[in-house]
């Protein structure tokens, strides 16, 4: 089994995040100055060149680009193109993801939420959905991939799950065939996720976190190979992180660090499947975590690294 390990949307290493923001009130008050705004793409796309560059060098395979990326560009309201205005730097950092085969994806935010009862929710998630489709799209990413948590539990969770699949149903194909969709922490469970994959033909994301988060008595040991069967072209993609502190307090939020113990239970509880896998680090520290990781399992383990982030069990 061949594990490759990424890291979340900015560098604490270089000190760099591809998220510089303008806010709408922001904007009105500057009278609409698209000159600002235009400056905080630049930036934003620089930075984010920047990251590309420093996983290329340090043999990192796997990122999620920032949701941030472009400000303002989901508002109705605001008028500008923020792709074809861009296309040089959108190509230079495309061309190197293509080259060195990075897997990039995107999570788009907690506001788009497809399983919303309120249409002006259902729009703006819409936009959202096609924001990040247009990104993807700029950078020439062939397998296009947006994680989605189910949503919202109005009415309960049975007819949330109904209400998610039929306005998935009324996407537009090119949207449907980006969507990955993933477990959370507190309603959706596993079954519950890996039955909508099901029913709408798309990949389950594992957030082993959020499974520990919100168990409801069920062993994932019975669930991994049902889980990853869902990845029919593309290899399984997991997130991983660990809890601030064992509280119930803060058990959901994310620390700085992994704890490697727990990262190296959970790899040898699936490694009988023999699955090569891509796994997200979500941690605090980012790429920094990343690589403390590394350095604790070449420690602890005798996992065969392959290179500075991809390891062999």
């Amino acid at each position: 089994m061949i594990v490759r390990l990424g890291y979340v949307a900015l560098s604490k290493t270089l000190d760099i995040t591809s998220s510089h923001s303008l806010n709408y009130s922001t904007f009105l008050k500057s009278n609409n100055d698209y000159q600002k705004l235009t400056n905080i793409i630049n930036l934003n796309l620089e930075s984010l060149n920047q990251i590309i560059d420093y996983n290329i060098k340090n043999n990192i395979h796997f990122y999620r680009i920032s949701s941030n990326l472009i400000p303002l560009a989901t508002l109705k309201e605001i008028n500008f193109n923020y792709t074809d205005n861009y296309r040089r730097l959108y190509q230079q950092i495309g061309t190197k993801i293509k080259n060195h085969n990075m897997r990039v994806d995107m999570h788009p935010d907690q506001f788009t939420v497809l399983n919303s009862t309120k249409k002006e929710v259902l729009e703006n998630a819409l936009e959202i959905l096609k924001y990040h489709y247009n990104v993807l799209e700029a950078l020439d990413v062939k397998e296009k991939i947006l994680i989605l948590h189910i949503g919202s539990n109005v009415f309960g969770k049975k007819a949330s799950m109904i209400r998610f699949i039929n306005n998935f149903n009324k996407l537009p194909e090119y949207l449907k065939k980006c969507i990955v969709v993933e477990n959370d922490d507190k309603i959706f469970n596993i079954v519950d996720t890996l039955n909508i994959c099901k029913k709408i033909d798309r990949p389950m994301v594992l957030d082993y976190h959020h499974y520990i988060c919100n168990k409801d008595n069920i062993d994932i040991n019975n669930y991994y190979t049902e889980i990853f069967s869902t990845w029919k072209i593309t290899k399984p993609k997991i997130h991983f992180s660990s809890p601030k502190n064992n509280t119930k307090k803060d058990i959901r939020s994310h620390h700085e660090y992994i704890n490697v113990d727990s990262f190296i239970l959970f790899i040898e509880e699936i490694k009988h499947l023999n699955l090569d896998l891509d796994i997200m680090i979500e941690a605090k520290a980012k790429d920094e975590a990343l690589f403390r990781l590394i350095r604790q399992l070449k420690y602890k383990t005798k996992y065969k690294f392959i290179d500075d982030t991809t390891f062999e069990v």
